[in-house]
């Protein structure tokens, strides 16, 4: 059995499990049951961004099985990486891949089996402690994407996952994550600036111009190609309701707003019934 061993326990959040589970009872203080199928969350450092992400993740409706969509910050492995067996370690405990839903999802031809992509890659890890605190016994499929600019032909290969992940959204066990934070090394105003006009292409689902905003601006959101993923997966299922669930950036910690990193969460769900 393949086995991802942490490579941020310790730096992103802490490595002994009962300092984790007193610091993930403290972040889940006041996040409220949500009913999403799918949320944007932030990967940082649980100091910074660790509210934001447990509110995104409390606001996912209960299910046993996630596709979390990741950036790869660390340049290795394939463009679209995804472990398809094994298992994920983590502090709280292990992570086991759903090996029949990975399968299914390699069927849409743009995925690669790539280990040598998650072995350093942070972007999913941190979410699992989240997801364990929450859910308690799951399964998943890691994906990590590699930012390849905003080309009509990347954007391309995003709507054909997104549209993959889609279909097998059928089962209704299924939610997505897509690992992201937002605006990075800018001035707070400049940070909420950005972050502002990538939202409202966001919130009408716009992914071609979610990527033409960024471009525009010379945005710096490191996760947007699964953001733009899961984009597609709301626009395929008809998630027509749109949230921003809360909005933090470092500065809000360290008190420095001349350079901050900006975290959002955002959840993708059906209209409510009316009444």
């Amino acid at each position: 059995m393949e086995t991802r061993y942490p490579a941020v326990a310790g730096m992103f959040y802490f490595g002994d499990p009962e300092n984790l589970k007193k610091h993930l009872d403290k972040l889940f203080s006041g996040a409220k049951p949500g009913n999403y199928l799918g949320v944007v969350s932030p990967h940082a450092g649980y100091e910074y961004s660790g509210k934001t992400a447990a509110l995104a993740i409390g606001s996912l409706k209960p299910g046993t099985k996630f596709i979390i969509l990741g950036p790869n910050h660390t340049g290795f492995g394939n463009e679209f990486s995804m472990m398809s067996k094994g298992k994920w370690i983590t502090p709280l405990g292990d992570c086991e891949i759903d090996s029949k839903l990975a399968k299914e999802l390699k069927s849409c031809k743009v995925l690669e089996d790539d280990v040598f992509a998650h072995e350093r890659e942070h972007s999913i890890e941190v979410q699992l402690p989240f997801l364990q605190h929450t859910f308690k016994k799951f399964q998943f499929v890691p994906i990590t994407i590699m930012g390849m600019g905003y080309s009509e032909d990347f954007l391309k290969r995003c709507e054909i996952l997104g549209k993959a992940i889609a279909k097998v959204m059928k089962d209704k066990e299924i939610r997505v994550i897509a690992s992201s934070d937002f605006s990075h090394y800018v001035p707070a105003e400049e940070a909420k600036e950005k972050d502002n006009k990538a939202m409202e292409k966001i919130k009408k689902l716009d992914t071609a111009g979610f990527f033409e905003t960024l471009r525009e601006t010379n945005a710096s959101v490191c996760g947007y190609a699964p953001i733009a993923v899961l984009l597609f997966t709301a626009r395929e299922l008809g998630l027509k309701k749109v949230d921003m669930i809360d909005y933090t950036t470092s500065g809000d910690k360290t008190g420095d707003m001349g350079s901050v990193v900006t975290y959002s969460a955002i959840g993708f769900g059906k209209n409510r019934a009316k009444h």
